[in-house]
């Protein structure tokens, strides 16, 4: 590893830095790993860490000692990051619902707690956010002084100063002052993101392509957004649109920005409506007691309902002329399909793909996320915890 400094003040940091990421990413580890994870000295190795004891982001374990022959010298001092010297707390915030999670400096989950949002109004939903941080911090077993930071992931762009567009009335209503009501109420460093951009994170950091280089996330319950990994790095834009895929009235063939959640809903609505004869999906609806939705039509079309089938059908043509356009503007190795929606979407895959195929020469590879509906607020996570990483020697931890 290579270290660099311009003063000593630069260079303790750039070595507390490094030891400290190398005991981040390591279970229990001695001063001889840690000089040869760093190529540091074993008296600055040592120094550091107990410069990092006293700040309380590492643990001195007992002395390790030979399991056999004879002991020669003082036994090997034991060391291991800290992860709970302090807390992130990761917030996704919908428009029907709110998810918070907390998690030690690992990123293990401590709690998760929801909550809907029930009257409309900028007071209302923010009662019903703090509500949902207070139950998660509760259940934790934290305070709210451990928590180091929060990161919060919303449906509309956000640019690198974590300001909100304004350019849709829909992304100008999620500006409900989240960052400064957290802020306000707990002290805390708030990060604002966009929902797609922290599903792209999580996916990296721990989805079906953990590492991946070149990725595109689709969110497409609601609306379409996507999430861009090229070469490793998130793609933001000047304005945080990177990925909004805009101006789909333009794309023939799609003509909304209505995800496969709202487009199978509504489709399934019209068809039964207009239909006399009984299908599955009429009779879960039925059975139901409730409109049909996009599960149900998953789950009748997995059944072998052709007219659900057939839904999904029309949805997996629209969706690959969206991934084609993506696909050949930022040439992703793969697209991963994520939020609730990606635990059903699987029934999308075969008529998709051959879709893509048609549309052009090398398509991407698709693939459904594993995370399910908790993929942005474990990317707010990575967030926050890239965040503590970043900053770690300028945080203060709770006392």
């Amino acid at each position: 590893m290579e270290l660099t400094a311009n003063t000593p003040q630069q260079l303790r940091h750039t070595n507390m830095s490094a030891i400290l990421g190398v005991m981040r990413r390591s279970a229990a580890v001695t001063g001889t790993d840690l000089i040869e994870a760093t190529g540091l000295a074993r008296a600055t190795v040592i120094a550091v860490c107990d410069d990092l004891i006293r700040a309380g982001w590492v643990h001195e374990l007992p002395a390790q000692r030979p399991v056999s022959g004879p002991q020669k010298g003082r036994p090997a001092r034991v060391f291991e990051f800290a992860a709970m010297a302090g807390v992130v707390v990761g917030l996704d915030i919908g428009v029907a619902k709110t998810t918070a999670l907390v998690t030690n400096l690992r990123g293990e989950i401590l709690a998760k707690s929801t909550r809907a949002f029930g009257e409309s109004g900028a007071a209302a939903r923010l009662a019903s956010i703090d509500t949902a941080v207070d139950a998660v911090l509760a259940d934790a077993g934290v305070r709210a002084q451990d928590v180091l930071v929060a990161a919060v992931g919303i449906a509309a762009p956000v640019d690198r100063k974590g300001r909100i567009s304004h350019s849709q009335p829909f992304w100008a209503n999620l500006d409900i002052g989240v960052q400064e009501n957290l802020r306000d109420r707990h002290g805390w460093p708030v990060l604002l993101a966009n929902d797609a951009n922290l599903a792209a994170l999580a996916e990296r950091w721990m989805g079906v392509h953990a590492g991946a280089q070149d990725l595109a996330v689709m969110l497409a319950g609601d609306r379409i957004g996507f999430g861009l990994i090229e070469s490793g790095r998130l793609l933001r834009g000047v304005g945080g649109r990177a990925g909004e895929v805009g101006h789909l009235e333009l794309v023939k063939g799609v003509g909304t920005p209505e995800g496969i959640a709202v487009l199978a809903r509504d489709m399934a609505q019209e068809l039964l409506e207009s239909r006399s004869a009984k299908t599955l999906m009429s009779t879960m609806v039925a059975e139901a007691g409730e409109a049909v939705g996009a599960e149900m039509v998953f789950a009748a079309a997995a059944a072998g309902d052709t007219a659900a089938r057939g839904i999904l059908d029309v949805i997996a043509v629209r969706m690959a002329r969206i991934i084609s356009l993506v696909g050949t503007l930022f040439d992703p190795d793969v697209v991963v399909i994520g939020g609730a929606v990606a635990s059903s979407a699987g029934g999308l895959l075969g008529p998709l793909e051959a879709e893509l195929a048609r549309l052009m020469p090398n398509p991407p590879r698709v693939e459904v996320s594993t995370l399910g509906d908790a993929i942005v607020t474990l990317g707010a996570v990575r967030l926050a915890l890239d965040h503590v990483e970043l900053n770690a020697l300028d945080l203060v931890l709770g006392e």
